[in-house]
């Protein structure tokens, strides 16, 4: 297929600009130590509505729609979960091998590394979707993007405040959160030099990546949450969980709204 260069030009250009949004998570130099610990849990809530209303309203529905059959996309979300237990496992086996050297942070726990797989993923479906999109009509490829971006800002402040408090420094967690968020420019260029492959991958992708959310919202962060369990913590949690739901949900009404 021979693309022409508005095509190619536009998809890499809005894959980077999506991996852009991950700066959004730059508020976390400027925030004093002791408060930025304060509002940790508060981010790992949104981030864990973020994941999970990510997986149940937007991947797992648009696999579905892709697939045409609801027990193998389930089949395939179980898939994604093992998949990432059996990462979490090899994490946590290198972790425990680890050999101390002079000057190693060894305070990194699993749930930071595991997020940033997770983000990997994801990542990568999103250049995919945005270079399908363009490679359809650079219009619906604009809207696209709009909607990824939407979604993708309230993910990046949470996953910033999951990589802290996996033991990471802000710069660093944020740092590393920009590399992970270049994987959309990589799942363009993917989707550009082989469109079909690329299409027929999201099948498997999508709900992988919706077995991974689920599993490192439910094994590692929504476990985080639980220590620290007053009354004000919960109230306070409990919305910020709920707000990271609502907000994939609004993403949908969005998606609608532009694309139709």
């Amino acid at each position: 297929m021979n693309l022409s260069f508005e095509v190619v030009a536009g998809a890499i250009g809005a894959s980077f600009l999506v991996s852009l949004t991950s700066l959004s998570g730059l508020f976390a130099l400027w925030i004093e130590p002791a408060r930025l610990q304060r509002i940790i849990p508060y981010l790992v809530a949104l981030a864990v509505g973020v994941l999970l209303g990510d997986a149940f309203i937007h991947l797992i529905p648009d696999a579905v729609a892709r697939q045409g059959s609801i027990s193998t996309v389930c089949l395939t979300a179980l898939l994604g979960m093992l998949l990432f237990f059996v990462l979490e496992k090899l994490v946590r086996w290198r972790h425990d091998h680890h050999i101390d050297m002079p000057g190693q942070n060894n305070e990194i726990r699993p749930i930071a590394k595991m997020n940033l797989m997770g983000d990997a993923v994801h990542n990568f479906v999103d250049g995919i979707l945005i270079g399908g999109s363009f490679i359809v009509d650079p219009i619906l490829g604009f809207t696209t993007t709009l909607a990824i971006i939407a979604h993708e800002i309230p993910q990046e402040i949470g996953d910033v405040g999951a990589l802290v408090y996996g033991g990471y420094s802000p710069a660093k967690a944020v740092l590393y959160n920009f590399y992970c968020s270049l994987t959309v420019v990589a799942g363009a260029i993917f989707t550009l030099l082989s469109s079909q492959l690329a299409e027929s991958s999201l099948v498997f992708l999508l709900p992988i990546a919706a077995g991974g959310f689920i599993y490192i919202a439910a094994t590692d962060m929504i476990p985080a949450l639980h220590e620290h369990s007053t009354i004000a913590n919960l109230v306070g949690q409990t919305l910020i969980f709920g707000l990271g739901i609502g907000f994939m949900q609004s993403i949908i009404i969005l998606e609608h709204t532009l694309l139709n």
